[in-house]
């Protein structure tokens, strides 16, 4: 058991939150107090608002609820850099003036009430907490049930993850100082922590409602997020389209002795159908294959670029 009391820093990434971000620093708030009077956290614990590129009044709250509160801490990004980077940007920033950092969504659907299980886990050692849904009753029927088969496709393509987590975590100082040695563009979290080995556990909750605003992660982006995470940390559908080419393959030279053997018999039937369905048929194999590659050669371009994951227009100072 650890005995130092660990300075935590709850990272909340922020887009166009400005019907919640007031609820959500209240509660947020309320919760350190809690700890902190608990005797859980250090003084000097706070909670960072990182400002992804947002076209609303987010950007002015933060700045109003920082200098209403000494523990509270605004970052503003220069442009929209996207979920995975704003998270990355404020575990970043802040990674050397905390022991631990949490990062939570603003919508605060994830259960705050849990932290204080994540913060005894990590006294217990634990250098990662996993937030974990215990179901999805609060999901409609289609995103359950896809959400269920991509962590079964994930698993099959043998990429580590945790099942029902998204970003709703625990991770100690240390452990961000790793992740920084990740420099790769195509971020999934996701799939990085576990992939860093540390000794970790979960914490089951349940996840609830919006209390206000709109979700700022329709089905599109979702999607998107999906397959940045089978294509970041697999080859297997290269491998796919492999084997693919080599059915396709010895598929051409059973329908090649297929048409010869009917010319030699002599019944052979003119006609265009038969032979536009077999053009159709590689044409589209072959399109589906290039594409799939050019997903992965799209990659190793952002990635030889190494342009900046994020960057910062400005900070709020805290005291």
């Amino acid at each position: 058991m650890s005995k130092k009391i660990p300075v935590l820093a709850i990272i909340v990434p922020c887009f166009n939150e400005e019907a919640v971000l007031p609820y959500t620093v209240n509660e947020l708030t309320i919760s350190l107090q809690g700890l902190l009077t608990k005797g859980k956290i250090a003084e000097g614990s706070y909670l960072c608002l990182v400002d992804d590129g947002s076209t609303d009044n987010t950007w002015k709250l933060i700045q109003e609820a920082a200098q209403q509160n000494p523990n509270i801490k605004g970052i503003k990004l220069s442009s929209n850099f996207g979920h995975q980077n704003a998270l990355v940007a404020g575990l970043f920033t802040e990674r050397a003036k905390a022991d631990c950092l949490i990062t939570i969504d603003a919508d605060l659907q994830d259960d705050i009430t849990v932290i204080e299980t994540m913060i005894d886990k990590y006294a217990e050692g634990n250098k990662i907490v996993y937030g974990v849904r215990d179901n999805r009753e609060s999901d409609s029927f289609w995103k359950r049930n896809s959400a269920q088969f991509y962590y079964r496709l994930l698993k099959l393509l043998k990429i580590k993850t945790v099942y029902n987590h998204a970003d709703f975590r625990l991770a100690d100082s240390k452990v961000i100082a790793s992740l920084q040695r990740y420099n790769e563009v195509n971020l999934f979290l996701r799939g990085i922590f576990p992939l860093m080995g540390y000794r970790s556990d979960v914490v089951q909750y349940s996840r609830t409602e919006r209390q206000f605003g709109e979700t700022k992660y329709p089905f599109r982006k979702m999607l998107s997020l999906a397959w940045q995470g089978v294509t970041s940390f697999n080859t297997s559908l290269l491998r796919i389209v492999t084997w693919m080419g080599i059915s396709m393959f010895f598929l051409s030279i059973i329908i090649s002795l297929w048409v010869l053997i009917a010319f030699i018999r002599g019944k052979t039937i003119p006609g265009w159908s038969s032979m536009l369905l077999i053009i159709t048929l590689f044409s589209g194999i072959n399109m589906v294959c290039l594409g799939l590659i050019g997903e992965y050669v799209g990659k190793i371009f952002l990635e030889v670029k190494k342009r900046p994951r994020f960057l910062i227009e400005e900070e709020t100072p805290k005291a």
